[in-house]
């Protein structure tokens, strides 16, 4: 049977829902969070890896939280970012003050593929303890339980052919039999080098112009989960 890993943003969800809700709350909440939770080994550990990154004194925390603020505006993809995120998400989805929207499509399909027989596993820049979060707290129920596996960029970058290599490894699965699924052509073109099979995820959403032709890199093209055919 053929493990399916997936991205989540652009892929699953919506772009939108990371950059318009999740991103502007974690950006809100981090100073009361870092303020309440600055004295946590776990919060400690984090913020100390963005002050010695900075190269300011560890206890200079609201110049840390400036810093984390300004890299959740350019997107940076920082492992202590996407930690202190996941932190602060996990309240707001425990609180109630959102659940993650998925595309009508994802949830039965990945519903249908685990009924199958086929493994599931997620690869994404968030951290494990945010996807599982985002997975726990859609919008079609917990998902959690569908999936074997959860990845993010402590494994590697999503653009270096080494990480799914590496998740290949530790999936215990041969790259020929794993199916990536991403958005973004730059990480299928690092899982195809690896040897995985690949499809690029091209949904009207979020890429209102079809990458067709060149634009997809010799990649097979859906625009929905429903359009994918899972080898056996």
């Amino acid at each position: 049977m053929t493990t399916i890993l997936t991205d989540i943003e652009g892929t699953t969800s919506s772009i939108s829902f990371v950059r318009d809700v999740l991103f502007p709350y974690a950006r809100a909440k981090l100073p009361g969070f870092v303020r309440t939770h600055g004295h946590e080994p776990e919060v400690r550990r984090w913020l100390d890896a963005v002050a010695i990154e900075i190269a300011a004194s560890a206890c200079q925390d609201a110049v840390i939280v400036e810093t984390l603020q300004g890299w959740i505006d350019r997107d940076r993809k920082h492992t202590a970012l996407k930690a202190l995120q996941g932190m602060i998400w996990d309240s707001g989805y425990r609180d109630g003050d959102f659940t993650a929207p998925l595309y009508p499509d994802v949830a039965p399909a990945l519903r249908a593929w685990r009924a199958g027989g086929h493994a599931l596993a997620v690869y994404s820049s968030g951290s494990v303890p945010a996807q599982k979060l985002l997975f726990a707290h859609t919008d079609a129920g917990d998902l959690t339980p569908l999936f074997s596996g959860f990845f993010d960029t402590e494994v590697g970058g999503k653009r270096e052919a080494a990480s799914y290599r590496a998740i290949a490894d530790r999936l215990g699965q041969a790259p020929a039999r794993i199916l990536f699924l991403s958005d973004v052509v730059a990480e299928l073109d690092a899982a195809r080098d690896a040897g995985l099979r690949t499809v690029l995820l091209d949904r009207r959403e979020d890429y209102p112009q079809p990458r067709l032709g060149a634009a997809s890199n010799g990649h097979v093209r859906a625009e929905s989960f429903a359009d994918i055919a899972i080898p056996a």
